[in-house]
């Protein structure tokens, strides 16, 4: 049955949200067990919690970005449910590190392999994206080294 920890929840929140009749809530939960599924099967693989998280903060980012689309178009009966979906995504992301921890792990990360531009990004990202992943946005984190290392 399920390797992650986060899935075997997510089966349990499903059964739950079905007895007490709560629809919204598993339509969205039915989403993410249907995404999870869809990898597992294309992939021919059971997700460990890692995968789950990376595959949920992808959902919340394609989330994120409907709020912004619809906000632009002024469409307010879209973006209630784009939060509603986004508030239950959340919930099984692990907690949001503040802005100041992600600072100190950026420094820490440029430290680590030296980088000193640009171009070295890559090494960068590759050390923070496993301690990142679903506990921040990566959009900005990128921003932020980006400016990091065009000061350096």
């Amino acid at each position: 049955m399920p390797d992650s920890a986060l899935k075997t929840q997510l089966l349990s929140d499903m059964k739950s949200s079905m007895k007490s009749g709560a629809k919204a809530r598993l339509l969205v939960i039915r989403n993410m067990l249907a995404a999870i599924k869809q990898i597992e099967v294309d992939e021919r693989i059971d997700l460990d919690d890692a995968r789950v998280v990376a595959v949920l903060d992808k959902m919340s980012k394609q989330r994120r970005e409907s709020i912004s689309q619809f906000t632009t178009a002024g469409r307010d009966d879209l973006i209630k449910i784009e939060v509603a979906e986004l508030e239950i995504i959340q919930e099984y992301l692990p907690e949001a590190l503040s802005e100041a921890e992600i600072e100190t792990l950026i420094d820490d990360a440029i430290n680590t392999t030296g980088a000193s531009s640009i171009k070295e990004m890559g090494k960068v990202m590759g050390i923070l994206k496993p301690k990142l992943q679903g506990r921040a946005d990566m959009g900005k984190v990128s921003q932020l080294i980006k400016s990091r290392l065009a000061s350096a």
